[in-house]
C-alpha cells in the first residue's frame, strides 16, 4: 500500500511530467525514430497541443495506463512490438481512444488490417506537419460531434430516468438506477460535458428517494431476511463459498471504502488479466468499517457478534480498535458451518507490505482461500479531509476517482492480480462500504458517549429533527447492539452530515465536500462485488 506522502509525491511528479493545463489536446507519438519527431513536437506545441513521445509499443501501453491521451500517433514499423500489435493491445483496454497509424508502406494488406482494427486515421511517410494538424482537427471535431450525440442521448433519457426512479419498488430496481446514473456520470465526464451538473442533480434526487425506500424496507430485510438483497453477512455464502466448496483456489480482495464509480475507473486495468463479472450487494447500516466489515467476515449481524463473541465486539464508546478480530471471526464462521477450508488473512496498510506479499506469492498458493484487505482508500478519504494538499488534488468526484486510479496503478495490486491470473486462479474483488461527498451540516445533540462519525450517531441522549434523518429507536430490530435501554441510532441521509451546535459554522466549513461514510446513500450502501475469472 502506498503511504500518503509517497503517493502525493508520485501524483505531483506525474503531473509535472505528463500533464499540461490549458492545452487543446494531449497527444502521444509512438515511433522508434524518436529523434526525428522533435520538429513535429515543437510545431504541435506552438499550435497549443501537449505532446509526448515514446520509442516502442510496450512503453506506449505502459504510459497509457497512468495518463490519458486524446490521440495516439502510432508508427506501423517498429522493432519488438509492431504497430499493429500495439494497436491491438491499446484497443483492447481503451477502445474509445483515437489512434492514427503512421506508415512508410502503402501496402494494401497492412492498411486493411489497420482499418479492420478500427484506426481513426492513417498517414503515409514522409508526413508534413500540416497533415498531422489536419488529422488532429478532424478527430477533435469528431469528438465534439460525439459529445453532442452523448448530450442528446442523455437529454432523451432524462425524463424516462425520472419516471423509473419514481417507480423503484425493489432493491434490484435501485441497483439498475444507480448503475445507469454512474455510467452516465462517467460518460459525460469523458467529454467534459456541461450536462454533468444535471446528472449530479439527478443523483441527489435519486438519493432522496432511495432514503425513503430504505426507511420503508430496511428493518423488514433484517428481521425477515428471505426477500432481502445480498447484504454484508451474506457475501461469503453467495460469492465465495460456492467456489471454495467446488475445490477452486480463490483470492478474496477487499479494498476498504471502494465505490462503484471507483471500480469503473480501474476496470480496464483489471480487465487485462481477468474476465469480470460484476454484481452489487448492500452494506448493512451503519455503512462503516466496524459494523459492515465485521458482519462480512463473521456472517453475522453486530448484535449476534456481541452475543456469541462478547470478547471480540467493541462498542462505540470504547477506545479499542474495532476491527482487530476479523481473522478470528472468519475462523469461527467456517467452524460454525463445518467447512474444512484452510485460509490466510492479510491486512495491507503500506505499499511495502503488499510488495512482500507478491514476492512470496508461492506461500499463498498453499491455501484454499486467501483473504486480503487493502486499507488505502479509506485512509485517503480521511487524509483528504485533514490535508489541504490532498483536497487540492481531489477537489471533486472526478478528481477523487483519478486519485483512486493513480493509487491502484502504483500499488501492489496489479502485480498481485497478474500473479493470480497467471496461475489461472479465481478472485473476488469487493469492499465493505462506500462513501459520499457531503454538503450540508445537520445539527444533532449527544452526550459524551456519542460517537464522532459524521454520518451516523448512536447513544441514549440524542437530540435531532426526526424528519431529516433515518432513526432506529429499537436497534435490536435491525441487528445492532443496544448498550442501554434507551439507546438508538440515527443515520444521515442524502448528502447531509451531523454537526454539534458548538462551533457549528466552523465544523460545517471544515467538513463540507469531504467524503464520509456510515449513513444512507446509494454510494455508501450499494457497492461492487466483482468475480474475476482468469482469461
Amino acid at each position: 500500500m502506498l503511504e500518503i506522502d509517497t503517493f502525493v509525491a508520485i501524483l505531483i511528479t506525474n503531473r509535472l511530467r505528463g500533464f499540461k493545463r490549458m492545452v487543446k489536446a494531449r497527444l502521444l507519438w509512438v515511433d522508434d525514430e524518436i529523434d526525428l519527431l522533435k520538429p513535429y513536437i515543437l510545431f504541435l506545441e506552438e499550435k497549443g497541443y501537449g505532446a509526448q513521445c515514446v520509442n516502442n509499443g510496450r512503453d506506449a501501453i505502459e504510459i497509457c495506463r497512468s495518463q490519458r491521451f486524446d490521440i495516439v500517433f502510432l508508427d506501423e514499423q517498429m522493432p519488438g512490438l509492431s504497430g499493429l500489435e500495439t494497436l491491438e493491445e491499446l484497443h483492447s483496454s481503451y477502445p474509445e481512444m483515437p489512434v492514427v497509424m503512421v506508415t512508410k508502406s502503402e501496402d494494401e494488406g497492412i492498411m486493411n488490417r489497420a482499418i479492420g482494427k478500427k484506426i481513426t486515421d492513417y498517414l503515409i511517410k514522409p508526413v508534413n506537419p500540416n497533415q498531422v494538424l489536419m488529422s488532429i482537427k478532424k478527430i477533435l471535431e469528431q469528438d465534439e460531434r460525439m459529445a453532442e450525440v452523448v448530450t442528446q442521448e442523455y437529454r432523451d433519457l432524462f425524463n424516462p430516468l425520472v419516471v423509473e426512479m419514481g417507480n423503484c419498488r425493489t432493491a434490484d430496481d435501485w441497483i439498475s438506477i444507480y448503475g445507469k446514473l454512474v455510467n452516465w456520470e462517467l460518460k459525460l465526464e469523458q467529454t467534459q460535458n456541461p450536462m454533468r451538473e444535471m446528472v449530479t442533480a439527478q443523483k441527489a434526487e435519486a438519493n432522496r428517494l432511495f432514503a425513503r425506500f430504505i426507511r420503508k424496507n430496511y428493518e423488514k430485510w433484517i428481521r425477515e431476511g428471505g426477500d432481502r438483497p445480498v447484504m454484508s453477512p451474506d457475501l461469503f455464502d453467495r460469492f465465495v463459498f460456492p467456489s471454495v466448496d467446488q475445490g477452486e483456489k480463490l483470492f478474496f480482495i477487499l479494498i476498504d471504502n471502494f465505490r462503484l464509480d471507483q471500480w469503473k475507473e480501474v476496470k480496464d486495468v483489471v480487465g487485462e488479466f481477468f474476465t469480470c463479472r460484476e454484481d452489487i450487494y448492500f452494506s448493512i447500516l451503519p455503512t462503516a468499517t466496524p459494523y459492515a466489515r465485521n458482519a462480512l467476515f463473521s456472517g453475522l449481524m453486530p448484535k449476534q457478534i456481541s452475543e456469541i463473541f462478547p470478547d471480540l465486539w467493541v462498542d462505540e464508546s470504547q477506545d479499542e480498535g474495532k476491527n482487530l478480530h476479523e481473522e478470528l471471526l472468519f475462523k469461527a464462521f467456517l467452524e460454525r458451518h463445518g467447512r474444512d477450508c484452510n485460509f490466510s488473512y492479510h491486512k495491507i496498510n503500506r505499499n511495502q507490505e503488499g510488495e512482500k506479499l507478491v514476492a512470496r506469492f508461492e506461500e499463498l498458493e498453499r491455501y484454499d482461500l486467501n483473504l486480503l484487505v487493502f486499507n488505502f482508500i479509506d485512509l485517503l478519504s480521511h487524509t483528504r479531509t485533514e490535508s489541504t494538499m490532498i483536497r487540492e488534488l481531489a477537489p471533486d468526484e472526478s478528481a477523487y476517482r483519478s486519485l483512486t486510479r493513480s493509487w491502484f496503478l502504483h500499488s501492489s495490486l496489479p502485480a498481485l492480480l497478474g500473479k493470480i491470473a497467471e496461475r489461472g486462479y479465481k478472485a473476488v474483488l469487493t469492499t465493505d462500504h462506500g462513501s459520499i461527498r457531503v454538503k450540508r451540516g445537520v445539527k444533532v445533540l449527544g452526550d459524551r458517549e456519542t460517537g464522532t462519525n459524521l454520518r451516523y450517531k448512536s447513544g441514549k441522549n440524542l437530540g435531532y429533527d426526526p424528519k431529516g434523518v433515518f432513526d432506529i429507536l429499537h436497534p435490536e430490530n435491525v441487528g445492532l447492539t443496544s448498550p442501554h435501554m434507551s439507546s438508538r441510532y440515527i443515520f444521515a441521509v442524502n448528502d447531509d452530515f451531523f454537526v454539534y451546535p458548538n462551533n457549528y459554522n466552523q465544523y460545517c466549513s471544515y467538513y463540507e465536500d469531504s467524503f464520509q461514510h456510515g449513513g444512507v446513500s446509494m454510494e455508501e450502501m450499494m457497492i461492487p462485488v466483482v468475480t474475476l475469472i482468469s482469461k
